[in-house]
């Protein structure tokens, strides 16, 4: 009997860091320490703003009595304080004490993750893709017309010491067709056989059913047969060479060889042997290798123009939305809403509750069409183009959640002055902040309640398991499926909620509290998740962390416009002034933060790379991991073919083919 539990809330918060570490990798810490972020900060954050601003805007503000017998949001904002009022010091003075304490938080995180980068590349010394170069733009070899030898002959020269072997890669097409026709007749055969034994062992088949089945199986496997002897003749020599193509993965015999040769330039011409760190095995779009490398600038304009276009026509459904969050409005473009009125409760419904969860089924869809955009970019490995998806989505959330949101909602009739002046821009959204902390406090609940129980549900996997059960594999046999964490979906998500407590932290605090549940509830949710829900895919060892970073210090940029923008509306132009001092120091900190820590996250020392070779060499396991990497990247078009239990397998025609790997 299945009775609900909480047991799972007691698990996720009994694991600690160093368990996640070891079972799930950096990557999957550093989306923890994201949720760990924005409990810590705006907890603190709730606290002042709770014990002193709130205080201070509800018994200082407008009106005195009248403003506190007001049920109205805004008496508990910034709004309700009076222009030129001294008591904006003390909001001026909590601005640099949030600004603080964030960068304070915000370098901790940087230094740590950083010192656990270093630690997690040294505990990953057996990975493949630390002796490993991922070259493109390979030229043909003068003697021989050749890419293949054109490597061996180019490395062995200018790397002659640390240089081991090389692996081409091919134009695979062909041979993945019918390696994937090879796959679809065994599992055919398969089903035949266990479908004539349930049959058997029932005794509901006839004699002459029998033969049938078998004369269907003699000729599936004769087709087989047929077709695992066409793969090996594709994948001969002779006819792999015609399918070169200009890219080669290069194992060399120490790290430190594969660090200088990666982050190094090759010749004096910089399009040709472009070299950088190859990624996992596991991590790598063969397909986009085969991608002329002159030609993935157009696929990333292509790219940036689709997104582009797709944040900018997603601006209808936006306006649409605030449209019925201003019931005034709403009642001018479409009178028959007046009647909303007459029904008790059901105008707050239709302006509070129903825009949030409209505006949150409309970007639902949103970071699956980023991947796929993504996928179409050329990048070599999943991790890249899931950090470029996490890009787009973040950036089309920013525009078209948030700034849309405002300026939609209350400044629909002034966009166009906000362009032509720009200079006026943060007034014009300071004021728009002021006037929708309703929404956006709608949209933290909505979309925390919501999508941390679908998160929980998995509704769709479900549905998308059950559609594909019953449709193109019914019949077969179940396999259990894991899917990899989506970072591209929940980081975006989660840094826009960021966005929001953070611009609004000193403008409206009653939003803080709502920040910090959702944030408590998102660790549960996800750590649990982590544990039984996502595997790891693959490890960049904490690539994503400087764009968190980036995300989380342009959050605080905004604040700090939009509190200037706000004094200035409220006739305070000395707090406006000094706030200028904070926002120069932030930006210089952002690019103390590139100087300090960005360059060991895009590059690897020499140092740290000869280090974790001596420590090899005296476990006297270099040997190990070096064989490990020469065999790591044989592309899956010249994997043998596995016919599974059939009973070929043990024949000639499923041995191992050719691996194009040369040694040295």
């Amino acid at each position: 009997m299945l009775l609900p539990s909480l047991s799972w809330i007691r698990n996720s918060l009994a694991l600690t860091e160093d368990e996640i570490l070891d079972a799930s990798g950096l990557d999957v810490l550093i989306f923890v320490r994201l949720f760990k972020f924005g409990i810590n900060f705006f907890l603190v954050c709730s606290v002042v703003g709770l014990l002193l601003l709130l205080p201070l805007n509800y018994f200082m503000g407008i009106g005195g009595s009248s403003s506190r017998s007001s049920h109205s949001m805004d008496a508990f904002t910034i709004s309700n304080i009076k222009s030129g009022s001294n008591w904006l010091w003390v909001h001026c003075l909590c601005l640099y004490l949030v600004s603080f304490y964030g960068l304070f938080l915000l370098y901790k995180q940087y230094d740590d993750i950083l010192r656990k980068r270093i630690r997690q590349l040294q505990s990953l010394r057996h990975q493949p893709n630390q002796f490993t170069v991922l070259v493109r733009e390979v030229p043909l070899c003068d003697e021989h017309n050749a890419h293949d030898c054109a490597v061996a002959h180019f490395f062995s020269k200018y790397h002659p010491h640390s240089y081991q072997s090389y692996q081409i890669l091919y134009d695979g097409k062909e041979l993945e067709n019918l390696l994937s026709q090879s796959k679809s007749v065994s599992q055919k055969i398969e089903n035949l056989r266990r479908h004539a034994r349930v049959r058997n062992r029932d005794g509901n088949i006839s004699l002459s059913e029998s033969q049938k089945n078998e004369e269907r199986i003699e000729k599936l496997k004769e087709q087989l047969q047929e077709l695992s002897c066409r793969i090996r003749k594709t994948q001969s020599k002779e006819l792999l060479k015609a399918k070169e193509l200009p890219v080669a993965f290069v194992t060399f015999k120490s790290r430190w060889g594969a660090a200088l040769a990666a982050q190094t330039q090759q010749i004096s011409n910089p399009l040709a042997w472009i070299t950088e760190f190859a990624p996992e095995p596991r991590d790598v779009l063969w397909s986009n290798l085969a991608i002329p490398y002159k030609y993935l600038p157009l696929y990333k304009l292509g790219v940036y123009i689709a997104a582009s276009l797709l944040t900018i026509f997603f601006a209808v459904p936006v306006t649409a939305v605030q449209g019925i969050a201003k019931f005034d409005r709403l009642k001018k473009w479409f009178p028959p809403a007046v009647a909303v009125q007459m029904i008790p409760g059901l105008r707050s419904v239709v302006t509070g509750y129903l825009p949030s969860a409209i505006l949150n089924g409309f970007i639902y869809i949103v970071p699956f069409a980023m991947i796929q955009m993504a996928k179409l970019a050329g990048y070599p490995s999943r991790s890249r183009k899931d950090i470029k998806a996490c890009n787009m989505v973040y950036y089309f959330l920013v525009g078209n959640v948030f700034f849309l949101s405002l300026l939609s909602g209350s400044l629909l009739d002034q966009i166009g002055e906000s362009f032509s002046h720009p200079k006026k821009f943060p007034a014009h959204l300071a004021s728009a902040a002021s006037a929708q902390a309703d929404f956006f406090m709608t949209y933290i609940l909505t979309n925390g309640l919501s999508g941390f129980s679908l998160e929980l549900l998995q509704p769709g996997l479900l549905v998308w398991d059950a559609i594909k059960s019953h449709a193109w594999d019914r019949g077969d046999r179940k396999r259990p499926y894991l899917y990899s964490l989506p970072y591209y979906r929940i980081i975006p998500y989660v840094a826009l909620c960021i966005l929001i407590g953070m611009v609004y932290a000193v403008v409206s605090p009653l939003l803080l509290p709502f920040l910090v549940a959702y944030f408590c509830l998102g660790y549960v949710v996800m750590i649990n998740q982590i544990q039984d829900v996502y595997t790891t895919t693959y490890e960049t060892c904490g690539q994503y962390w400087p764009y968190i970073h980036h995300y989380i210090l342009g959050s605080i940029v905004i604040m700090q416009i939009t509190m200037m923008g706000l004094f200035g509306l409220k006739l305070k132009p000395s707090a406006a002034i000094c706030t200028a001092p904070l926002l120069v120091f932030t930006l210089l900190f952002n690019e103390y933060c590139k100087i300090r820590f960005l360059p060991t996250f895009n590059q690897c020392s020499v140092k740290d790379a000869r280090d974790r070779d001596d420590y090899d060499e005296k476990a006297d396991v270099l040997e190990a991991n070096l064989q490990n990497a020469i065999d790591a990247y044989s592309p899956p078009c010249l994997c043998p073919l596995d016919l599974g239990d059939d009973e070929e397998s043990s024949s000639s025609s499923v041995e191992p083919l050719l691996s194009s790997s040369s040694t040295t």
